[in-house]
């Protein structure tokens, strides 16, 4: 399936339904849709960002990527079939173009407000990064990618625990506020003394 799905109402309104049968209706439209969103973005963006370690960049457009989802709903991972012409800051504009063109219908649909899924896609950029492996690498090519992609994006964030350089969250993905679900451990809505508690016991 074409990511440009993404970028259609109507089957974004679908996917609410697909959300609504997997964590029920109770927590809503805006939770629904953030909590998807959380999980699309981080997929969207895994082939140009781990393409950066690579040298070929693929390219993040709608239309070259194809998702791949479980049957119940779930996104999988998506690919891209064409490399990008040029290098990171053509990549930062590419990026920017399909950004734009999913989170104002899927803000429409769902009622989250733009700027909380810019942030998310933020955060699905900066931990594609840095599941590369190299997490300095990471950090370096996160502020770069981002000052390419535009202000429209805040500012990738990090910090350490331990040893382990992990993302200073700018968003929160609202898994919480479905029933039977409790906070990420690197969620942003709890103390920092809290979430480093909880983050240090992974690792």
């Amino acid at each position: 399936m074409k990511a440009t799905v993404l970028a259609d109402p109507a089957w974004l309104r679908e996917d609410l339904k697909t959300a609504e049968r997997m964590y029920g209706r109770s927590a809503g439209p805006r939770v629904l849709g953030t909590v998807r969103w959380y999980s699309a973005s981080s997929v969207i963006v895994a082939p140009s960002t781990e393409s950066l370690f690579t040298g070929k960049i693929a390219d993040p457009s709608l239309d070259a990527l194809t998702l791949t989802m479980q049957p119940d709903g779930r996104y999988i991972e998506a690919r891209s079939d064409r490399v990008l012409d040029g290098g990171l800051p053509e990549l930062g504009q590419a990026m920017h173009a399909m950004l734009s063109a999913v989170i104002p219908p899927m803000s429409e649909v769902c009622g989250a407000t733009e700027n909380a899924l810019w942030a998310i896609a933020t955060d699905s950029i900066a931990n594609r990064l840095l599941w590369s492996g190299d997490a300095a690498r990471a950090v370096e090519l996160a502020g770069q990618l981002a000052g390419a992609i535009g202000p429209d994006l805040p500012r990738p964030r990090f910090t350490q625990v331990g040893r382990t350089t992990i993302v200073k969250r700018a968003s929160c993905c609202l898994i919480y506020e479905i029933p039977r679900a409790e906070k990420c451990a690197s969620c942003p809505r709890q103390t920092p003394e809290e979430r480093a508690k909880r983050l240090r016991g992974f690792g």
